[in-house]
């Protein structure tokens, strides 16, 4: 959808602004172009980082996503800047605007389309959690607002005659073009840093592990991190010492799969450790196990 939409908008935008001779609905062509060149990072990288684990990528290809998100953001900035360009030669050497009905009715269109796709890749993306296609479409969704900018200001330039607003318009388009690109690389850079899951996340994980405490004698080393929309957990968890590996083991799988409910496609590791010390906590999880078993150094 949003290739299909962005190819017609792109093109369509290009050549009203070229004969509207308006750097403003040409600038808003450029968006629609790096979208659609978005949008096309984004299809590939969904696709790549959908495939499972293999040789050369142990943990998957879920950080494709992340990376495509930088690429999309550099793209950006590089329309930003050609804009901003293109704007001050044409507000330096003066210009004229024709056809400013035909620029209103498109800009209204591109805004409507937009608006659709974008609703459309958004729910999407929070399905699958997939960093890509929420990238793409916050692309879209700014393309509507600055379609909304451009619009009010050839109503502004019909209203008033001054084709000077229409420079000013695409840097105030450029602006925001900018935002979302520094917004989009600092997202993307937090998962390809390996930044920890959100603090309403790690939350989450804590709520689960309580609701197993008297099983357990405590946990730590609780690590996060996230991958396109895959998310990597573990921690260590200190069990009674004279524990059956199976009992421990069936422990470990009820945590992981009550986790897995909670995040989709989420990758678990539990290192469990045996207790050293006699305590109160170890002999209530111990249950049926002689008095005394269990204590010492470990």
């Amino acid at each position: 959808m949003s290739i299909i939409s962005n190819t017609i908008l792109t093109f369509g935008k290009l050549a009203v602004g070229i004969s509207m001779n308006s750097v403003s609905v040409i600038s808003e062509a450029v968006h629609s172009g790096m979208d659609l060149v978005a949008a096309l990072i984004a299809f590939f990288s969904v696709r790549e980082s959908s495939k499972p684990a293999d040789e050369r990528h142990h943990y998957g290809h879920g950080k494709f996503e992340n990376l495509a998100g930088i690429l999309e953001a550099l793209l950006i900035l590089a329309a930003a800047v050609m804009i901003i360009i293109n704007a001050w030669t044409k507000l330096r050497g003066g210009m004229e605007i024709h056809s400013l009905g035909l620029g209103a009715a498109v800009m209204v269109l591109s805004a409507l389309v937009n608006f659709f796709v974008s609703r459309e890749l958004m729910r999407v993306a929070r399905e699958t959690d997939s960093p890509a296609l929420a990238a793409d479409s916050w692309h879209l969704r700014t393309d509507v607002y600055t379609s909304l900018g451009v619009l009010a200001g050839i109503a502004a330039i019909k209203a008033t005659g001054l084709a000077v607003l229409d420079p000013l318009i695409a840097m105030g388009v450029a602006v925001l073009i900018l935002k979302a690109g520094i917004d989009l690389i600092r997202d993307s850079m937090r998962s390809m840093l390996d930044v920890r899951l959100p603090v309403t996340e790690e939350k989450e994980i804590r709520e689960v592990l309580k609701k197993y405490s008297g099983q357990f004698v405590e946990f730590h080393k609780l690590r996060t991190r996230k991958a396109g929309s895959q998310r990597y957990i573990d921690l260590h968890l200190v069990v009674p010492r004279e524990w059956a590996i199976k009992k421990v083991h069936s422990l470990c799988d009820q945590i992981e799969e009550d986790i897995g409910r909670r995040f989709a496609d989420s990758h678990v590791l539990i290192h469990t450790e045996p207790c050293g010390q006699c305590c109160e906590e170890c002999s209530k999880a111990e249950g049926d196990n002689r008095a005394g078993t269990g204590c010492g150094s470990s």
